[in-house]
Formats: structure tokens, C-alpha cells, sequence
């Protein structure tokens, strides 16, 4: 018997409250996909990160929910650069971590702010209004009101980008079977629902993530999607958002998150997009395998 230490953190923290919480395994060079899973089953969070070594870059990343392996999960990576800044493990500067969406780059910053550089995004289809509306029960109607369209975007994973007009964010209700349904049919992994904030708010959006195909019913902060969206946003409303991003989410669940997010770009198209904020450690958990 083995015994294993997940440490419990909450990603993407507004003033030291709120955010998603991942779990964290260190030096986890000798765990198996089946005793990752098992990990990751028995912590019970949306998504747990192992940590191993790598030969080329900085550190090997792998991602469990509590049904399989995902390519990529940003609150994930957060969480696990956290936790090794907190442990003595890196110091500040720019790390490599190689996962199955590829090399990124992590940025550690002194006061423990991690951005972390997600893939390119690949803009993968668009959805009539008609199609999502039952799955999440608003009128098709009035998610043509917002006059921006349905949009499937993968900065890592691929998530449908959903709009809605401002007051309607809070009035989703996600028909799990439906949108499990139409999630595996499209391989999409989450719809990612947002609606945009008054500017003189400090926020450009509040969002709502939605994954019950992976078993995840709503997110509290997600790190790919926020990615996915601030390129929506580049390429939908171009030149009205320079300065950068911050997104708001798991108001709908009493867990507010704070996401900032960053895109460059020229003519030619999106050449960086960076996910960023701050993560506590709440705990640790004992696991025997």
C-alpha cells in the first residue's frame, strides 16, 4: 500500500477568498494513469494536476478529473506552480511545462501571481443560437439579441464561447443530459456562458462554466476557457478591450473568482495568450492507494 499527499488549493482567489479549488501531487514520476485517477477520484475536485520530472523542460504536467485525463486545465497549472513557489520548490521567474496541449510557458511573479501562456487559439466552428438554447434554457431569442455569435474556441480545450445579455448570466439553467448529450456529440469539453460587465465596473465579463460530460455541473474559475474567451473578445470586439481582461466567475455559486487575461496580436493574428491570478493553499489530503 501507498500512500500519497494531495495538496488542496484554491485557484484564481479574489482578495484571498473564493477560486476553484485543484488538487496537487508532487513528484508523481511513479504514478500510473489508473493510480492518477484514483487520486483524482478520491480528492473529488473537478481536476487534480501531477507534478513530474521532464528531460527537456522544466516539469511534466498531467491533468485527472474524477472520469479520465484532460489534455490541459488552467486553474490546474495554477494551483500546481502555487504550491511548488509556496514549497521552495521553484522561485520567481519563467518556467516550461510540457502537457498534451503542448510546451507553455509559466510566469512566477514575487508576490506569488502565476501567468501561465496558453496554445493559439484554433476557432472551431460557430453554432446557430438554436442549438445551445434548450441545453441551457434561454430563448433564442435573446441570445440573438447580443448580436456576438456562438463560437467553439480551444486555447487547450476546445469550449464553446456563449453569450448572453447582461442580467441573463444568472438566469442559465444547464439541462445536464442535453448538454452531456450535445458536448460528446461536438467534443466539446465545457460551454463557457458570459456576459459583459459595465466598464466602469472593473470587469469585462462575469462567466459561468458548465462541463457535465467530465462530470464538472458549474466552475468556479476556468483557466483554458478564460484563455478561449479573451480571444473571443480579440476577434469578435477588436480595439475595445487594449488593456487586457479581467474576468468574474462563481458569483452563480457564491464562490467569486478573479481571472485576468492577456492577448497580443497584429494583423496577422493572435501571437500570445497568457491566463493569470493568485492561489491559497486550504489543505492537504492523505490518500492510501
Amino acid at each position: 500500500m501507498m500512500k500519497v499527499e494531495a495538496f488542496l488549493v484554491h485557484s484564481f482567489t479574489a482578495n484571498g477568498t473564493g477560486g476553484n479549488p485543484a488538487g496537487v501531487v508532487l513528484h508523481a514520476d511513479h504514478l500510473s494513469n489508473e493510480e492518477k485517477l484514483a487520486i483524482a477520484q478520491a480528492v473529488g475536485y473537478s481536476e487534480t494536476a501531477f507534478v513530474s520530472q521532464d528531460d527537456e523542460v522544466d516539469f511534466e504536467l498531467s491533468f485527472f478529473t474524477i472520469t479520465g485525463e484532460v489534455d490541459f486545465c488552467g486553474h490546474a497549472t495554477l494551483a500546481a506552480f502555487s504550491t511548488m513557489y509556496q514549497k521552495g520548490i521553484v522561485t520567481e521567474g519563467q518556467y516550461v511545462q510540457r502537457t498534451k496541449a503542448g510546451l507553455l510557458a509559466v510566469t512566477i511573479a514575487s508576490n506569488g501571481r502565476i501567468v501561465m501562456e496558453q496554445r493559439l487559439p484554433e476557432y472551431l466552428g460557430v453554432f446557430g443560437y438554436e442549438a445551445i438554447s434548450e441545453c441551457i434554457g434561454i430563448d433564442a431569442t435573446v441570445l440573438e439579441s447580443t448580436q456576438l455569435p456562438i463560437e467553439v474556441i480551444s486555447t487547450g480545450l476546445p469550449d464553446m464561447i456563449v453569450p448572453v445579455p447582461h442580467g441573463y448570466l444568472d438566469r442559465i439553467q444547464v439541462n445536464e443530459h442535453l448538454l452531456s448529450d450535445f458536448c460528446k456529440k461536438h467534443d466539446l469539453v465545457s460551454v463557457h456562458a458570459f456576459e459583459l460587465c459595465e466598464r466602469d465596473s472593473g470587469l469585462t465579463a462575469s462567466c459561468r462554466n458548465f462541463a457535465p460530460l467530465f462530470g464538472i455541473p458549474e466552475e468556479s474559475a476556468t483557466g483554458s476557457a478564460s484563455g478561449a474567451l479573451a480571444c473571443y473578445l480579440t476577434k469578435h470586439l477588436r480595439g475595445e478591450y487594449s488593456n487586457g481582461f479581467t474576468f468574474e466567475q462563481g458569483r452563480a455559486m457564491g464562490c467569486v473568482s478573479s481571472i485576468t487575461a492577456s492577448v497580443e496580436s497584429n494583423e496577422r493574428g493572435i501571437l500570445k495568450v497568457r491566463v493569470g491570478g493568485f492561489a491559497h493553499e486550504a489543505g492537504l489530503q492523505k490518500i492510501l492507494l
